[in-house]
C-alpha cells in the first residue's frame, strides 16, 4: 500500500511559477511509475506528466516546455516544476503512483489546488 500527499498548490499570477511535490509513503524505489494529472471544474482528468521508474519523462503535448516532472527515490518523493503558468492551468492536481509489477497497483494522491489569476 502507497499513499501519496502532495502539496505546493496555491495562487499564483500568469506567468509564474509553482513546484508541487508527492511524498510516498512507502518506498517507490524502482517499482513504481509515477505521474501528476489534473482536473479542472467541470472537466475531465487529463494526463500533466508522468516518470518512469527509470526516471524517463513523459509530457502531454500542451505542456512541453512549461512542466518539469522528477524524482527523488531516496526521499520517495516526486516533483512537478511548473512555469509561464496560464490561467487554463488552473486545476486540482494529483499525483499518482503504478506499481510496474503484478498486479500493478494504483494509487492516488487526494490533490493539490493550482489557481493561476490573470
Amino acid at each position: 500500500q502507497v499513499q501519496l500527499v502532495e502539496s505546493g498548490g496555491g495562487l499564483v499570477q500568469a506567468g509564474g511559477s509553482l513546484r508541487l511535490s508527492c511524498a510516498a509513503s512507502g518506498s517507490i524505489g524502482s517499482t513504481y511509475a509515477m505521474g501528476w494529472y489534473r482536473q479542472a471544474p467541470g472537466k475531465q482528468r487529463e494526463l500533466v506528466a508522468t516518470i518512469s521508474s527509470g526516471g524517463g519523462p513523459n509530457y502531454a503535448d500542451s505542456m512541453k516546455g512549461r512542466f518539469t516532472i522528477s524524482r527523488d527515490n531516496a526521499k520517495n518523493t516526486v516533483y512537478l516544476r511548473m512555469n509561464s503558468l496560464k490561467p487554463e492551468d488552473t486545476a486540482v492536481y494529483f499525483c499518482n503512483a503504478q506499481s510496474t509489477r503484478p498486479p500493478f497497483s494504483f494509487y492516488w494522491g487526494q490533490g493539490t489546488q493550482v489557481t493561476v489569476s490573470s
